[in-house]
């Protein structure tokens, strides 16, 4: 599916990946189920190689037509976030700005990858999945089963962005034929999930676009929905209990040593009108384990 770039104006001017397990989506490797994400979450990203050790990225997909076209994203350190790794590519200052950003906890992993408007339209989606093996924690322990996982979130939206990685073209250039830079949406996330029951819930909170202050994005609810044997899930996410998108995730690892996931949201940030979208990217580690959050460490009985 190919989404129709919003005319908004563009916005006001403005650390290291956990683990280092590399992964390539659609390999056919019976612990891949990059294959359970949702369409609307994948949309026009075909498919992801990342190694958090070379620094490299290669994406297929998110390209001018249907046939799958696969670029090499270069690293950007200055542009990462909240644990998240940047990549962007731009072929030459008046092609489309692409770009990317990468997690992977654990063996869990999440890509977002969009390019900036160009020409009335953009392209986007976010992958998912683990490298790997998967075993639930067992339901016989004090906690029955009940698992937290806290972190960060990263998203990219539909509308300009500062523009600081564009390349610079030369003075005069038509502005209307200029490619834009995505803006990026952050936030927190807490999910939990009930092995015991197999079902998870969530919710991603503080968020904020990062590239325009004078907007207050909702928290969006990540509302509950089954775990499969498998280890993923997918559900709705929503505003109000009312649904504005889809989310869709993968627990990973020993015990569901991690948990990584994907959004995609729509018509959900008020300040920019009913047809703003939103895709994003969740990759946590459970809460007492190797990776877990700060959020985590709260009182106990």
């Amino acid at each position: 599916m190919r989404r129709f770039w919003l005319g908004i104006a563009a916005a006001a001017a403005l650390s290291a990946c956990g683990g280092g397990n590399p992964f390539t989506t659609g390999t056919g490797d019976p612990d891949d189920v990059t294959g359970t994400i949702p369409e609307a979450i994948a949309n026009d990203l075909d498919s992801v190689s990342y190694n958090p050790a070379s620094q490299t990225l290669t994406v297929t997909g998110v390209s001018l037509d249907e046939t799958p076209f696969s670029a090499t994203y270069v690293r950007k350190p200055s542009l990462d976030r909240d644990g998240y790794e940047a990549y962007t590519v731009q072929d030459s200052s008046l092609d489309r700005h692409s770009t990317a950003y990468a997690r992977e906890i654990e063996g869990g992993y999440a890509v977002v990858v969009a390019t900036g408007g160009q020409f009335g339209y953009y392209f986007a989606g976010a992958n998912y999945g683990r490298s790997g093996a998967y075993s639930a924690p067992a339901t016989d322990q004090p906690s029955g089963g009940l698992v937290s996982y806290a972190g960060s979130y990263i998203g990219l939206l539909n509308v300009a962005g500062s523009g600081e990685d564009l390349l610079p073209v030369t003075p005069g250039t038509p502005t209307d034929v200029l490619p834009t830079q995505a803006a990026e949406i952050t936030g927190d996330v807490l999910i939990n999930a009930d092995f015991a029951d197999n079902a998870v819930n969530g919710l991603i909170y503080n968020r904020a676009v990062r590239d325009d202050g004078s907007v207050s994005p909702t928290n969006l609810e990540l509302a509950p929905t089954a775990i499969a044997s498998d280890g993923t899930f997918s559900g709705l996410a929503t505003i109000n209990q009312q649904s504005v998108g889809e989310y869709g995730g993968v627990f990973s690892g020993t015990n569901a040593a991690s948990v990584a996931g994907g959004v995609h949201a729509t018509g959900h940030i008020t300040e920019y009108g009913p047809e703003i979208e939103e895709y994003g990217v969740f990759v946590l580690g459970q809460c007492g384990g190797a990776s877990s959050d700060p959020l985590c460490d709260q009182p106990t009985p």
